[in-house]
């Protein structure tokens, strides 16, 4: 069993922890925190690594729990998203297999972060065709027996986990670049996203 945080389409080593563990424990009674891939997840662009930013309504003077952000669409972000995606892995291999699932998340206004996020998991698993059953916290828990994963979620600063490689789209331009979202992975290796994710030998 694990402790993550729900995160917007999250960074490949979020889904190697998940694919070593039996049950998911989703945190969203901690306080929203900024810096963090909850609401944000980065791609492979021919410019090389792009933020895809989910914008949030912000409440002056009071923290929010991650489960009441509610998202803000004024600028459309969810349409910038899907193009930036079409134009950054329409070349490759398993784009086309997957990008039909995918739409419906960007054609949806969601009210809630917390309930894209967990779409997107949803949707990811299907695509890994991976079974993990999850369930949400109830309580925050400062302390915990069960493996803490939360800090996963850090998008500021993160450690090297020391993923291996595969062949990414423009590579030849920027060289590899680890640990983006867990959709570059899956556009790259389709049906093998799954091998990749269980083979990797990394510390949290």
């Amino acid at each position: 069993m694990i402790l993550i945080q729900p995160t917007y389409f999250s960074p490949i080593i979020q889904y190697v922890a998940i694919a070593n563990s039996k049950e998911i424990v989703f945190e969203v009674e901690d306080n929203f925190q900024k810096q963090t891939y909850r609401n944000r997840c980065y791609i492979y662009t021919a410019e090389g690594k792009q933020l895809l930013n989910v914008p949030i309504q912000h409440t002056k003077g009071t923290k929010q729990k991650t489960k009441d952000v509610k998202i803000d669409y004024k600028d459309n972000w969810n349409k910038q998203h899907l193009k930036s995606l079409k134009t950054a892995y329409n070349s490759s291999p398993f784009f086309e297999y997957y990008i039909d699932d995918l739409i419906p998340v960007f054609e949806k206004k969601y009210t809630f972060l917390l309930d894209l996020n967990l779409t997107c998991h949803e949707i990811i698993m299907d695509a890994l065709q991976l079974e993990v059953p999850f369930t949400k916290t109830t309580e925050f828990y400062k302390n915990t027996n069960i493996n803490d994963f939360r800090h996963l979620a850090i998008a500021k600063g993160t450690q090297n986990y020391n993923l291996s490689r595969y062949i990414q789209v423009f590579e030849e331009n920027h060289g590899f670049i680890p640990n983006l979202s867990i959709l570059d992975l899956i556009f790259m290796e389709g049906p093998n996203a799954l091998n990749y994710l269980e083979s990797q030998k990394v510390t949290f």
